[in-house]
């Protein structure tokens, strides 16, 4: 696999974002990318959270990764303003995690929990993942957002728990795809060998699509005037104007 370079002849990983809202699987999804690529890929990570390490915390527990390639940014404000509004934060942590552990093949970036409109700058990462789970409703994915249309892989997550809160799952995928103007979706449980074998083959055919320069990241757009509730569960009205 060709290597990504940075103009100072140092290796380079692919990035890939991680978003969705709070409580889709983001943590759980990254685990287990994690223990299903640790013996063929050389892995990092970078959790966010606004005002804790609670994420990167967990996933150490997990035993997924060697603990000191898993590291923490406190972004003290909405998870997407650390992903595409100001990313120095982040942007710092990946290449202090790349230059520690040279070479890594991906870096993982979690987003914090956020909305529908939460996506990443491509001055952070190559590539990003947007999850949904079904506990959110069946009508999520049809109701779109930058998330939903504009990430490289849209997973709908806990395909497992759809019997339990009435989710049709190929509808909710079928939706997700029409949203996504056929950009791909996966229907995804950890207990399902089959989708975790599809998600471990994404993985791994987009970081060689990316090394090997194949891959131009995607450009969030202007972010629309939004709601959303904060850790204290105290409603924060945003309107941006940003432009990248």
């Amino acid at each position: 696999m060709p290597d990504t370079t940075r103009p100072d002849g140092t290796t380079r990983s692919f990035r890939l974002g991680v978003a969705g809202p709070v409580g889709t699987g983001k943590s759980s999804l990254i685990a287990t990318i994690c223990r299903e690529l640790a013996d063929e890929l050389r892995l990092g990570v970078i959790t966010n959270d606004i005002y804790t390490d609670e994420d990167a915390r967990l996933l150490r527990s997990a035993g997924v990764l060697d603990p000191e390639r898993i590291r923490a940014v406190e972004t003290g404000a909405c998870p997407h303003t650390a992903i595409r509004d100001d990313v120095t934060p982040n942007l710092i942590a990946v290449e202090d995690l790349e230059r520690d552990f040279a070479p890594l093949d991906v870096v993982l970036v979690e987003s914090g929990g956020d909305n529908l409109t939460a996506t990443f700058s491509p001055a952070l990462v190559d590539a990003q993942i947007f999850v949904l789970d079904v506990a959110g409703g069946g009508d999520v994915a049809r109701k779109g957002g930058p998330g939903i249309a504009r990430a490289d892989l849209l997973v709908v997550n806990k395909t497992d728990l759809a019997q339990y809160v009435g989710v049709d799952v190929p509808q909710m995928v079928a939706d997700a795809e029409a949203a996504r103007d056929g950009k791909p979706v996966l229907a995804l449980s950890r207990h399902d060998p089959e989708s975790v074998a599809s998600l471990k083959e994404w993985v791994l055919a987009m970081t060689k699509i990316v090394r090997g320069g194949g891959h131009t990241p995607v450009d969030p757009g202007p972010m629309a005037p939004h709601s959303h509730t904060d850790e204290n569960g105290v409603m924060i009205s945003h309107t941006h104007a940003h432009s990248h």
